[in-house]
């Protein structure tokens, strides 16, 4: 299965999924995202896979949402409003396939991890982090929601108040303080990152897959009874990003990339 901006490399029972666009952070376009979960699917019928390892390419895990993808953006000028709301559901369905992979997904995270580059960490069922990592949600800077139905997969990890400070908030935070609060399962130098990825995939990998997988499809399914209550935060970033906040900010955010 070839990608444009994806790869997929396996290493015996381990599947290495990488974001593949480093001259940009990583940044999600829609064609990214679309691959993402495609790919996500693909091994849904796959017995050999044990692991899956979401990865990121150069400097960064992902930044999140590429504000110069001209098919996510122009959707909103073109005043086609159930267009761009159908466009806000591709987010939500990468978060879904990546949360119903069959096999123990770890996502391994370096630099940078914003927005839609967090919400995919908090899909994955363990999360290993390098000292440099930051990571947060600045969607409310932006004057937007956060939407993916990603609300719930942070609440889960770090209960209320750190959920609310981070996404209300919208600061990126450190590794050390992540860990602290349970969102990352392990912190480690930069230069370790790698291999403490792979032993923990050797690990888990090991498990009797059987077992392990049912074991991860219940504890999924008592950790998204609250997923039905997002089931709007599509539409409401359709409408958020319609508004004068957003538009400013965008603008602001691709003058200082042309400068």
């Amino acid at each position: 299965m070839d990608f444009e901006f994806l790869s997929i490399k396996r290493d015996h029972e381990i599947a290495y999924l990488t974001l593949n666009r480093p001259e940009c952070g990583n940044a999600l376009n829609l064609s990214l995202m679309r691959e993402i979960t495609e790919a996500a699917y693909s091994f849904k019928y796959d017995t050999e896979t044990r692991v899956i390892v979401f990865k990121g390419k150069g400097k960064n895990f992902c930044v999140g949402a590429d504000l110069k993808d001209k098919e996510r953006w122009t959707s909103g000028e073109s005043g086609d409003l159930l267009n761009k709301t159908r466009l806000t559901q591709i987010g939500r369905d990468l978060i879904e396939a990546i949360i119903n992979v069959n096999q123990i997904t770890i996502a391994s995270v370096q630099g940078a991890a914003a927005g839609g580059g967090a919400c995919i960490p908090s899909a994955c069922d363990f999360r290993i982090a390098s000292k440099d990592c930051v990571l947060g949600y600045p969607e409310v800077k932006l004057g937007m929601n956060l939407s993916w139905g990603a609300l719930p997969l942070c609440y889960n990890l770090v209960g209320p108040a750190i959920t609310k400070r981070l996404i209300i908030g919208g600061e990126l935070e450190t590794a050390k303080d992540l860990l602290c609060w349970g969102f990352m399962d392990e912190v480690v130098d930069s230069e370790e990152l790698d291999s403490r990825v792979f032993e923990l995939a050797k690990y888990y990998g090991e498990r009797p897959p059987m077992a392990a997988q049912m074991i991860k499809r219940g504890i999924n399914a008592i950790q998204m009874t609250s997923a039905a209550t997002m089931h709007m935060d599509g539409d409401q970033n359709a409408l958020a990003t319609l508004g004068d906040d957003f538009k400013e900010a965008r603008k602001a955010f691709l003058d200082k990339v042309k400068g």
